[in-house]
């Protein structure tokens, strides 16, 4: 039981995660439709909304009962994923959701989409790719760091440009017609500008501001790959050291290794 729900690897553990992932899309359309005037209170969407429950349910026993430490499994993040899934469908029993006190109670099932969440666990990629990136924390975090102060720079440097340099206001000695009146709002615009989304709700006005509005949006687009490029290097480092496919565990068959494991991962044989 516990190779077909927790791993992917075996034929029947497949087969399972595809139905798993059948049943998320089907209830997290549901619960859309439910959105939907007219669809709200029909039975049919409460029958299968019920009937996903009590399935996700027995999915979560089952994943407690053949677990090796339950209660380690119940308080990981992928355990209290599945319990918040299935909490929000018994809490309308016990609380009621046509009460008119409790009735913003009711938007507690939209945490049913946490359902979704599960599937990053079906995929081995993922695995990699969270690998890859934690390994590339460190260079994101400095990346994010020079986002930062540029954003901080620019932000400040637009709201004395924009605001307090020109056209200003004698009485009030400010620029009142500036979109940007404090340096927070400048330095949204900075955020908003650098990742080149644009909005357009705070545009510079003077012919600086807009020189630097451009200089901007062009650091922006030279900056905006350079995570890709952490990861993707990370990624190639990760593949660089897993062992060749044909070196598999003689108990167990496992193929991945690393290069320098001395002991299966899934067995726990020792390697050859």
């Amino acid at each position: 039981m516990y190779d077909v729900i927790f791993e992917a690897d075996t034929h029947a553990g497949r087969w399972f995660d595809i139905g798993l992932l059948l049943a998320i899309l089907a209830s997290i359309f549901f619960v859309s439709l439910e959105t939907v005037d007219g669809y709200a209170d029909n039975d049919w969407i409460q029958v299968a909304e019920w009937a996903l429950t009590i399935l996700f349910t027995i999915e979560y026993v089952l994943r407690l009962v053949c677990s090796r430490r339950p209660l380690r499994y119940a308080l990981s993040f992928w355990g209290i994923i599945d319990l918040l899934s299935i909490a929000p469908g018994y809490l309308t029993l016990l609380i009621g959701s046509s009460s008119s006190a409790l009735l913003t109670l009711r938007s507690i099932r939209l945490l049913r989409v946490f359902r979704v969440m599960k599937l990053w666990r079906m995929m081995n990629e993922a695995n990699e790719l969270s690998t890859a990136i934690w390994r590339a924390r460190n260079k994101i975090v400095v990346f994010l760091s020079v986002v930062l102060v540029a954003v901080t720079i620019s932000g400040s440097l637009m709201y004395h440009v924009e605001t307090l340099m020109f056209n200003v206001d004698p009485e009030k000695k400010i620029n009142t017609e500036s979109d940007f009146t404090s340096i927070p709002q400048a330095m949204y615009w900075a955020t908003v500008t650098m990742t080149t989304v644009g909005y357009g709700d705070v545009v510079p006005k003077t012919v600086i501001g807009k020189i630097i509005s451009a200089a901007l949006i062009l650091l922006g687009y030279s900056l905006i790959i350079v995570p890709t490029g952490f990861v993707s290097a990370e990624m190639i480092n990760a593949k660089g050291t897993m062992a060749d496919d044909r070196t598999g565990c003689p108990i167990c068959e496992a193929t991945g290794h690393r290069s320098e494991a001395h002991y299966c991962y899934r067995c726990g044989s020792r390697m050859s």
